[in-house]
C-alpha cells in the first residue's frame, strides 16, 4: 500500500489541491484571528489609539523599540546619546578589555559648549621617572580601625537585587585585583560581595536592609555581625541618592528572589520600597548622633551620602561639629550628583530634582575648607564620572576619591538598554533570569573590572603629568579651565576663588 505522500507525488494535481487547501485553511485562521483582535481593539475603552486604529496600533510598541534600536546603532553620532554617549562607552569598553585607547586624526568632542572642562597643560610636564603613583589615604583617623584606601577610583553602590549574583561576583573579584573598594548599595551584605576578598563599604539605606529587625529598626546585633567581617572597611549612611533624592530605594517585586529577600529581610516577590528618609534622622543633630552611634558599634569609619539641593543644612552641620568636637564629624562625605543613575526611579525625580555634581561638588568642597574640615572629612564624588577627564575634573575641584556605578556596569558589558527595572537585562547584569545570567562569566568580567580601574587611573595620571604635577591628587583648580558661553574658557579657580576660612568666633 502506497503512502499518502507517494500518491501525491504520482498525482501532481492532488498535491497542488492539498497545498491550496492548506494555504486557504491557514489564511482563514489568520483572518479569523485578525478579526477577533479587531473586535477586541474596537470595543475596548482603555486605549484610544487601539480603538481608532484596531490591529494596526498593536505594531506601535514594536516600531518604538525598533526606532530606539535604530537611533542607537545607526543614526546617533558618537557624542549624541544620553545619558552616556557612544564615545564614552567605547572608551570604557576598550579600557576594560585592556585594548589601545588612543585615537587618530583628531577629537570628535565639541569643546565649545559652556561647562566643558579643558585641562591646563604646562610646557614642563612631569617626566615618567619623576611621576608617582597615587598614595593611599587614611579615612577615619579617630576610629579604632581606620581605613587606608589605596585607590582613588572605586565602585559605587549597586545592590544585590538590583544587579545579579554573577555581576556582584565579578565586581568583588575585580575590586580585589584592582585594590579598590566595593560599595554594597543599600541591599545588604551578600556572600557574593565577600567572595572576592575585596575591601567593602557597607551602605545603610533608609530601610536598613541587612541590619534591620522585624520592625525595620536598626539591629545593633546584626550591624556588629556585618562589621565583624575583616573585609568591611567602612559604613556609609545613605541619606539620599542622586537619581531620586527625597525618595527611597525601589526594587520591583519581579527582581526579589528568595535569596534577595532573605538578605534584605523582606517578603519574596513584593515590591521593595524604602522610606523617603531614615526614620531616626530628621535633623543635622540626629545625623551626627547616628554617625556616632554606628561608629561606636562598629569601630570603623562612618560617612554619609547625599545629593545636594540646599547648602544651609551643611553649614548648620559643620557648625554643630565644631561645637561637639572634630571627632564627631562623619569620616567621609559622598556627594552624589542629581545626574546619578539607578535601577528604578520616578521620572519626575530622575529629570528634575537634585543639583548636578558640576555645581554641587565645588560648593561642598569650599564649605569643608571654610569650616576647617577638609583634612578631617574625606570628600567622595559620585555621579556620571566614568572617564579619565571626569575623574581628573573632580580631583581638581577638591574630591579625594571618585565613585562610579555605571562605569563599572559598562566594564561588565552593559549596552545601555535602559530597562534595568524590567528583569530582562540582555547582558545578565540587572536580571535574575538564570538563562540571561549565563552570558555573564564572573571570572572573565572580574579581569575587565580591574582593567577598567587600572587604565582609568593611569590616564588620570597622564592628565596630571601633562599639567605638571607628580600625581593626581596634586591637581588643583588652577589646572582646569571651564568654557563659557562666549567661547572663552576661564580658569576654575577664578570661577570659584579660594574660600574664606572662618574664624572660631564666626563658627
Amino acid at each position: 500500500m502506497m503512502s499518502e505522500m507517494t500518491m501525491m507525488a504520482q498525482h501532481p494535481v492532488m498535491a497542488i489541491s492539498f497545498l491550496s487547501l492548506l494555504f486557504i485553511f491557514i489564511l482563514g485562521i489568520a483572518a479569523a484571528a485578525i478579526f477577533i483582535i479587531f473586535l477586541i481593539d474596537k470595543f475596548q475603552q482603555k486605549d484610544a489609539i487601539r480603538h481608532n486604529y484596531p490591529v494596526l496600533a498593536r505594531f506601535r510598541p514594536f516600531f518604538e523599540t525598533l526606532g530606539d534600536f535604530s537611533r542607537r546603532y545607526f543614526f546617533a553620532m558618537d557624542r549624541e546619546e544620553m545619558p552616556f554617549n557612544r564615545a564614552d562607552r567605547n572608551w570604557v569598553y576598550n579600557a576594560a578589555d585592556n585594548m589601545d585607547t588612543t585615537l587618530a586624526f583628531g577629537s570628535t568632542k565639541n569643546l565649545n559648549p559652556p561647562g566643558t572642562a579643558i585641562f591646563v597643560s604646562t610646557p614642563f610636564p612631569t617626566l615618567d621617572e619623576d611621576a608617582a603613583q597615587t598614595k593611599p589615604m587614611i579615612i577615619g583617623p579617630f576610629c579604632k580601625f581606620p581605613y587606608s584606601a589605596k585607590s582613588l577610583f572605586n565602585i559605587s553602590g549597586m545592590s544585590f537585587g538590583s544587579i545579579s549574583k554573577p555581576a556582584i561576583l565579578a565586581l568583588s573579584n575585580g575590586a580585589k585585583l584592582a585594590d579598590c573598594w566595593l560599595n554594597t548599595g543599600e541591599g545588604g551584605l551578600s556572600p557574593h560581595h565577600l567572595a572576592g576578598g575585596c575591601d567593602i563599604v557597607f551602605q545603610i539605606g533608609t530601610a536598613k536592609y541587612g541590619v534591620r529587625d522585624e520592625f525595620g529598626v536598626l539591629s545593633e546585633e546584626k550591624l556588629k555581625e556585618v562589621a565583624s567581617s575583616e573585609f568591611v572597611k567602612m559604613i556609609e549612611i545613605k541619606l539620599s541618592q542622586g537619581a531620586k533624592p527625597g525618595k527611597g530605594g525601589i526594587l520591583p517585586g519581579i527582581k526579589i528572589t528568595a535569596e534577595v529577600a532573605a538578605i534584605r529581610g523582606i517578603p519574596v516577590g513584593k515590591d521593595s520600597i524604602s522610606p523617603n528618609r531614615h526614620l531616626d534622622i530628621n535633623s543635622v543633630h540626629e545625623i551626627l548622633n547616628v554617625v556616632d552611634k554606628i561608629r561606636t558599634i562598629t569601630n570603623k569609619p562612618v560617612g554619609i551620602k547625599f545629593v545636594v539641593g540646599d547648602y544651609d543644612w551643611l553649614e548648620e552641620m559643620f557648625i554643630e561639629i565644631h561645637k561637639r568636637g572634630l571627632r564627631s564629624a562623619p569620616d567621609f562625605i559622598s556627594v552624589d550628583g542629581g545626574d546619578g543613575g539607578t535601577g528604578a526611579a520616578p521620572m519626575a525625580l530622575l529629570d528634575n530634582v537634585g543639583l548636578p555634581l558640576r555645581e554641587s561638588l565645588p560648593v561642598v568642597a569650599d564649605l569643608l575648607i571654610s569650616y576647617g574640615l577638609k583634612e578631617r572629612v574625606r570628600l567622595i564624588a559620585s555621579g556620571k564620572l566614568v572617564t579619565p577627564s571626569d575623574v581628573a575634573w573632580a580631583l581638581c575641584v577638591g574630591a579625594d576619591f571618585v565613585n562610579s556605578a555605571r562605569g563599572f556596569m559598562f566594564a561588565l558589558g552593559c549596552i545601555q538598554v535602559l530597562k534595568c527595572q524590567m528583569n530582562t537585562c540582555p547582558t545578565g547584569i540587572a536580571t535574575h533570569n538564570p538563562h540571561l545570567q549565563k552570558g555573564l562569566n564572573p571570572a572573565n568580567k572580574a579581569v575587565k573590572v580591574a582593567n577598567y580601574v587600572k587604565n582609568l587611573v593611569h590616564e588620570v595620571e597622564v592628565i596630571a603629568h601633562s599639567c605638571g604635577v607628580n600625581e593626581p591628587r596634586l591637581l588643583k583648580r588652577n589646572h582646569v579651565r571651564i568654557m563659557q558661553s562666549n567661547d572663552i574658557s576661564v580658569r576654575f579657580d577664578k570661577l570659584y576663588p579660594p574660600p574664606t576660612i572662618k574664624s572660631i568666633n564666626e563658627i
